[in-house]
């Protein structure tokens, strides 16, 4: 039996092809409340020699540092050697930096191990809605991308319960034993994607155009090479690629032509927002948060900070069923505007009823001896990362990766990445000096961003929804560059939908016939 064979058997849809893809999300939210479980960790500041603010920052940051060096060579690597191998990739790449974590004895050991699992998200996080979007039928493709960081939530929040647990054992199996435990996801995905199939749009783009066909019956119609649907998706992707060819060869220059440029900097940006969101604090720092809203113990603080996760990973799932039905721009909206109005209010009670003390040997400002206030911030900080599951989380990673033509989709999806990458180093390291400087005023600043991004949102970002990913051309090819509410809505899926219908009744009517 050949590999690909093998490969159709497993993998008789695309829904259960893009999950299993979502592992990769699933080793950055792994990677995230990592650090965040730890921060209090006894056995963990002792061996690190109790990092103060900027070298918490650093340590924190040096993953997404490697991140951002990972999504800049998906730029490449995508293309070259396929969506499949780079998803693999990454996935061995997580297992080393995982050892070198789970054994670091210094800061340097785990700056290194951190820096290559960084590598490996930045591969996985490029790639994986990259692939996804290339495999998912158009009115599926929002809910199927988005659960990327429906896996992303879900790493979060295992780890975090596993750390939680961990933080019961004395010594410096708290922190090590979690740390190696997430090695498993990884070598789950390296091993299992070998059996999925490439993108069809990858194989066509290297003249494997059978393999291809065979690909998108498999995944659309259940094998049937003949279905009308898959036909017309057959077509559209070879004419498109086929026109990109006759263009010219690849190159990053490409990414400034004409009406390439426009969609290059709403991708990189929109992966920008995401970071400038506050979400960052959110997820990395929660801790410190809630230590400065005033709630009081160790064991408290970790079980509150659980509960955060917990929404986060609920409140993506309703985002994931309605994406496609609600459309990319309403949830943008709604949720800048909501995650702005919660950070003002958290800023708000911190700097009325806060000031500056001492929580052991750190200074903060924090708010005492005021449980509402404690209880507002909590809330407040809930709602915030509820706005943010539902709306921004996995529009951030949908969108990027389906306004992009074929011919330059890889390196587009993959710079749209490392802009988030870029961010996302830059607020780890600057969030902790941060909060210990400017303290509540930092809430404000993101609160800020938000309405910023609900204007940007506004004017600039059309709706996607629906569509092929060739249709989307069209999107782009209206104008409307700063009136994006004036883009028309599509036919085209409708139109693929009519066909169908069509040939099923023709077939019935031959049947009825032949009957007769």
């Amino acid at each position: 039996m050949s590999k690909r064979t093998y490969s159709k058997r497993i993998a008789s849809n695309s829904f259960v092809v893009g999950s299993f893809a979502c592992i990769g999300g699933g080793l950055f939210g792994l990677d995230i409340s990592s650090m965040s479980g730890v921060l209090t960790n006894d056995a963990y500041l002792r061996v690190f020699k109790h990092p103060g603010s900027d070298a918490q920052g650093a340590m924190v940051a040096s993953m997404p540092a490697g991140s951002f060096v990972g999504a800049l060579m998906v730029t490449k690597l995508a293309d070259l050697v396929g969506r499949k191998i780079t998803i693999m990739l990454s996935g061995i790449l997580w297992i080393i930096g995982s050892i070198l974590q789970c054994a670091a004895q210094n800061r340097g050991m785990l700056v290194v191990g951190r820096i290559i699992s960084g590598i490996s998200i930045g591969f996985a996080s490029a790639t994986v809605p990259l692939y996804q979007a290339e495999i998912t039928q158009p009115h599926l493709r929002g809910r199927m991308v988005s659960l990327q960081q429906w896996a992303i939530t879900w790493g979060i929040l295992l780890q975090y319960f596993v750390q939680f647990g961990c933080s019961y054992i004395d010594g410096v199996s708290s922190f090590r034993i979690p740390w190696g435990l997430q090695m498993i996801p990884a070598i789950i995905l390296a091993i299992g994607i070998m059996w999925f199939p490439e993108s069809p749009r990858w194989l066509v783009d290297h003249g494997r155009e059978e393999e291809a066909l065979e690909v998108l019956a498999d995944l659309h119609a259940h094998g049937n090479k003949d279905d009308s649907l898959v036909q017309l998706e057959y077509e559209e992707i070879r004419q498109q690629v086929y026109f990109e060819k006759q263009e010219g060869a690849k190159s990053y220059m490409d990414l400034f032509k004409p009406g390439i440029t426009r969609r290059v900097m709403l991708g990189t940006s929109l992966q920008m927002w995401s970071q400038l969101s506050g979400m960052n604090i959110m997820m990395y720092y929660i801790v410190y948060v809630f230590r400065g809203a005033g709630l009081s113990g160790k064991r408290g603080n970790l079980i509150a900070s659980s509960i955060q996760y917990v929404l986060n990973v609920l409140f993506t799932v309703p985002a994931i069923i309605y994406i496609d039905r609600w459309g990319r721009r309403p949830m943008l909206l709604a949720g800048t505007a909501f995650m702005g109005f919660f950070l003002f209010l958290v800023g708000g009670l911190q700097g009325r009823f806060g000031e500056w003390g001492m929580d052991g040997n750190d200074r903060i400002w924090m708010i005492e001896d005021n449980d509402s206030a404690t209880y507002g911030i909590i809330v407040c900080s809930y709602l915030f990362v509820c706005s943010f599951a539902i709306s921004m989380g996995p529009v951030s990673w949908t969108y990027p990766a389906e306004i992009f033509p074929m011919k330059v989709r890889a390196k587009a999806v993959s710079l749209s990445t490392s802009a988030n990458w870029v961010f996302n180093f830059a607020l780890a390291w600057a969030v902790p000096p941060g909060l210990e400087n400017i303290a509540y005023k930092t809430y404000f600043i993101f609160g800020t961003f938000n309405f910023a991004c609900f204007i940007h949102v506004l004017f600039m970002y059309p709706e996607t929804k629906g569509r092929t990913l060739e249709e989307i051309e069209e999107v782009f090819c209206q104008g409307h560059m700063f009136a994006a509410w004036k883009v028309k809505s599509h036919v085209g899926l409708k139109a693929l939908e009519d066909v169908k219908r069509q040939a099923k009744t023709v077939e019935l009517t031959d049947e009825k016939a032949s009957d007769a």
